[in-house]
This record gives C-alpha cells, structure tokens and sequence, in this order.
C-alpha cells in the first residue's frame, strides 16, 4: 500500500469514528426525523454519516492498491434526504493527447442493504473495467500521437421521498465520440429496483409507446428541418420499436421517460435523445398508478 492510500484510509476512518462520537441533540433530531418522515425507518443521523465513509472506505480498500485513486464525495449527507447518492472519483488524466474522467455514483441510505450493495459493487466494478482497459490501451496510442479519451459519469434524474432515477453515462472519444446511458430506478421505501416491464400489466406497452415515438418523431421533423430520426422506409436501419427493458426512469412528476444512446435512433448531431410519454396513452396498461400518473 503506497503513502497516499494510507493516508486517505486513515483520514476516513477518522471521520467515521468523529461522526460516530458526535452528540445529537435530542430536538435535533427530532426535526430531522419530521422532515425526513422516517418513523418506519428507525435510522439515525449519525449512522447515515458513518455508513457514507465507510462505503467510501470499502471501495479504496476493494481498489487495486497499487494505482492511485482521488476521492470526491459530493456532500456530507447531515441534513437532506436520508438516501444519499455520493461520488467515487479514480485519478483523472488530462493532457495533449489523453483525456480520462471516471465518476462513479455511490448509492447510501437505502433500507435494502443488499440492493444498495450490489448497485455499488456493480458501478464500481464496470466503471473499473472500462478505466482499466483504457489504461491497458493508452499506450498504443500515445506513440503514434493519437488522441482519445472517455468521461464516464451519472446524473441523478429524479430524487423524491419516494423514487430515486440515477442515469449513468459513457462518452468514448476516438475522432468522434459515442454516447451511451444506463438507468436504474429504485423505490426508495420498498427499497427494490422498478424495470420498465414491472411497471405493466404484459408486453402490449411496447406497441404502444412505439407507435407514439414513431408519430412523434415524424411530427418534429416536419415541424423543425433541423431534426432527423430514423423512422422512414427507405432508412437502412429504420427505428420500429422500443426494448422490452429499453432504458428509462420516472420523473418527480411521476411522468414516463423513454431514453435513446448517440446514433441509436438518429444521427450523431442529435446527441442522446429523451422523449416523455403521455400517461394517457398508457394509464390503461399499467399494473397501477403508483409511479406512473
């Protein structure tokens, strides 16, 4: 273990044992409580602090301590919603040739301990993947004077009492760059992952929401030339319908937002593409109103 990764464990581990033997006072957290409405959830501030840093701990003790990591972590989660999304940082890259920034969102707070640590261990071990290979392959590049890069990040979509929507983002850089999302989507409170077919009686939805992308799609290009889709005949890979797990998330209003990647259903300049879909063309198909309304 080299100096830096020491010193960074030891400054965490003394931050979990200052929040750990932090006094509260009792009225304190008796507002906090109110705020949050957490009377089933039994959840105390300080374990909330103290989870934070130690899920941060656990990912630079679980990192190849051989390589250098810099830790970011958005903010200290005192006073806001109990589930907290935080932020693992692996060391940036940034010269004439070579660009590299990897943000990986670190989920604590959630009641189901087990989803929260898989989610985790999911992000961290893609997004290492991905930093890893591209390391593997710099090399190669530099000699010959080329250039690439990728950023790889999140955007936390939607953060209520009850839904969490976290969209997490890939942009490769090779001459042109390509942009892919991910979503996941948690209820908080039941504490569970919501996928797009849960959300519906069968699989007729995808006829539907189809069917409506297709007819809005042609009505924006005849509105604005500018915009172009593939939905046409004659296009080679004409857009037809959505994926059974199309990727998605539910606003704060509780509207349907379907998600397409760069280049997936039009061409590079149109970028990633978010379409919102009228929940009256789909009230009758869904299994209830509880996200969706």
């Amino acid at each position: 273990m080299n100096i830096n990764d020491k010193h960074i464990k030891e400054q965490l581990q003394n931050e979990i044992e200052r929040y750990k033997s932090s006094q509260i006072p009792d009225d304190l957290e008796m507002k906090i409580r109110r705020t949050f409405k957490v009377n089933r959830r039994k959840k105390s501030l300080q374990r909330v602090v103290a989870t934070a840093a130690a899920v941060m701990l656990l990912l630079l003790g679980s990192a190849n301590i051989n390589e250098s990591f810099a830790i970011a972590i958005s903010e200290i989660p005192v006073l806001g919603n109990i589930v907290k999304v935080l932020n693992f940082r692996f060391e940036t890259i940034d010269n004439e040739n070579i660009h590299v920034n990897v943000e990986t969102p670190v989920i604590t707070g959630l009641d189901n301990e087990v989803l929260e640590n898989s989610l985790n261990a999911k992000y961290y071990e893609e997004n290492k993947a991905l930093y890893d290979d591209f390391i593997a392959n710099m090399g190669e590049v530099e000699a010959v004077g080329g250039h690439m890069g990728f950023d790889s990040g999140y955007e936390v979509k939607t953060d209520t009492d009850e839904i969490l929507s976290i969209g997490r983002y890939y942009v490769n850089t090779v001459g042109s760059s390509s942009t892919t999302f991910s979503f996941d989507t948690i209820d908080k409170i039941e504490g569970i992952m919501i996928t797009l077919p849960s959300l519906f009686k069968d699989q007729t939805y995808v006829e539907t929401i189809s069917k409506y992308l297709v007819e809005k799609m042609e009505a924006d290009m005849k509105a604005d030339s500018d915009k172009i889709y593939w939905v046409g005949e004659d296009d080679i890979e004409a857009f037809k319908q959505i994926n059974e797990d199309q990727n998605f998330y539910i606003t704060a209003e509780g509207k349907l937002i379907i998600s397409f990647d760069k280049y997936e259903i039009a061409p590079g300049y149109m970028g990633t593409l978010e379409f919102e879909i009228p929940t009256e063309i789909i009230s009758d198909l869904l299994v209830s109103d509880k996200y969706i309304h």
